[in-house]
């Protein structure tokens, strides 16, 4: 019987435990997608206690909390910090068999030290060691990457952000922190915030928006002030990609319509998203853009706790919206005109994982290696039957040494083992081919693929120097 969390974790042969100890396991890591705050980095936050840093804005523990019946106010209430951490400890021993189980146990290895298990009898003295660690100056949020030797951090940034942050952070010459752009608010034209959304544009760009042109020109503005700060990225949630073909006529006249006040039709708001994604897409391959779309997520499910709490606190699932037609459709549109930037994409559906790496193959066209991605497995995949499912259909359907990776797509400063679970897992499915035949032992060669799909492909891709 193996011990828990050993050196060889996941690692069932002699051959995955030495492509992940000697290809793996040390190399750096790019999050070229995340949703870490970048005020914290700026300001080299020092987290109060470890509720904050740990379990503050944590959607995976929220549901599993609600899941054992843990009032809300030891989730997102006004429970002092001491009592949410006791409370989420009581619930980590009845997380076995869900990821949120090796996470935890791997976070509190590799960032404090500690191999003891999480329960509510060990909470107090856990809580108590961590806190005091906490305070230390290698454990501000600046020192907390460098130990995991994060060289690159992406975070998510709305157009309107003014990434003053992200100014600060240029005096990090070993962490380079880079704004994505995320203009999802934009659009989102048939929710009740457009209006107010589009006045915080306005505001932001000092320009009047009241037609679809004028909308467009401020949005290109913004880019070009992400451009300015080393933005190289645009990122889009999306339950499935818009493409309606349209008249722009009918585009400004949809916009008008709303700028009245007037209430749309689903077909009018697919018109809209369609004409405006299509356009910032061109401007992406205008500026050497990297392009990523997110589909298939349902959000915000439970309308009388999202009434209650707001959206995004945990009540989203997965989807099951069709999505090859109109993927299709759009990137073939600005493949046929020559616009088509380098893009990643993520689905949530694990019924699509094989819709989406067959459909990356199509716009794959000698110009750049892996051009068209298939993302990582994405929130409620990124465990281990998801990320083996994943990388299987990118093997199966097209190359997976082209792979970009890992990423954390976390709000969490403690997420960066996910990277090692993602790398050993990677490296368990080589060892075991290796192992039974279907591969060569050819350790180097095979260890070089490891170590592209780690790190150096993303460096690549990305053009991070």
């Amino acid at each position: 019987m193996k011990e828990f969390l050993d050196d060889h974790f996941l690692l069932e042969s002699p051959t995955s435990q030495q492509l992940f100890h000697d290809y793996a396991r040390d190399l750096p890591i790019i999050d070229y997608h995340c949703h870490l705050s970048p005020d914290d980095i700026a300001a080299n936050r020092q987290f109060e206690n470890l509720t904050k840093i740990w379990l503050d804005g944590d959607h995976y523990k929220w549901r599993a909390m609600r899941t054992m019946g843990i009032n809300e106010k030891y989730i997102t209430g006004d429970a002092p910090d001491h009592e949410k951490f006791r409370k989420w400890a009581s619930v980590v021993p009845y997380t076995v068999r869900n990821p949120l189980f090796h996470w935890t146990h791997l976070e509190l290895r590799r960032y404090f030290n500690i191999e003891d298990a999480l329960t509510e009898e060990s909470a107090q003295s856990i809580y108590g060691s961590c806190n005091d660690l906490l305070q230390q100056p290698e454990f501000s949020v600046q020192s907390l990457l460098r130990k995991m030797k994060v060289e690159v951090v992406c975070t998510t940034d709305d157009p309107t952000d003014d990434l003053v942050q992200h100014d600060t952070c240029t005096d990090l010459h070993d962490i380079q922190v880079l704004p994505a752009f995320r203009p999802d608010h934009a659009l989102f034209i048939g929710s009740a915030e457009f209006l107010d959304y589009l006045g915080s544009l306005e505001d932001v760009t000092q320009t009047e928006i009241r037609s679809f042109d004028s909308l467009l020109a401020a949005l290109e503005s913004r880019m070009d002030h992400f451009h300015q700060r080393g933005g190289r990225i645009a990122d889009h949630g999306l339950e499935t990609i818009p493409s309606v073909l349209h008249r722009e006529s009918e585009v400004a006249k949809i916009f008008a319509q709303k700028l009245r006040g007037g209430l749309l039709s689903p077909d009018e708001v697919e018109v809209y998203q369609s004409a405006l994604l299509y356009q910032l897409c061109i401007r992406y391959h205008q500026r050497g853009w990297i392009q990523q779309f997110h589909l298939g997520a349902l959000r915000n499910n439970s309308y009388r706790m999202s009434k209650l709490l707001g959206k995004d606190t945990g009540f989203d699932s997965i989807g099951d919206f069709p999505q090859a037609l109109a993927l299709s459709c759009f990137l073939d549109r600005l493949d046929m005109n020559d616009t088509l930037t380098k893009t990643v994409i993520y689905n949530l559906n694990p019924a699509d994982n094989a819709v989406i790496a067959s459909m990356i193959g199509n716009f794959n066209d000698g110009s750049t290696k892996g051009k068209i991605q298939y993302g990582s497995a994405w929130w409620f995949l990124d465990q281990k039957d998801g990320m083996e499912n994943q990388i299987n259909a990118l093997s199966n359907m097209g190359l997976v040494s082209c792979f970009i990776g890992m990423l954390t797509d976390s709000r969490s400063f403690m997420s960066y083992p996910r990277h090692e679970y993602f790398r050993r897992i990677l490296c368990n499915i080589f060892g075991h081919e290796i192992e039974t035949g279907q591969l060569p032992s050819d350790m180097a060669w095979i260890g070089k693929i490891i170590s592209d799909i780690c790190y150096y492909n993303a460096k690549q891709y990305f053009n991070f120097s």
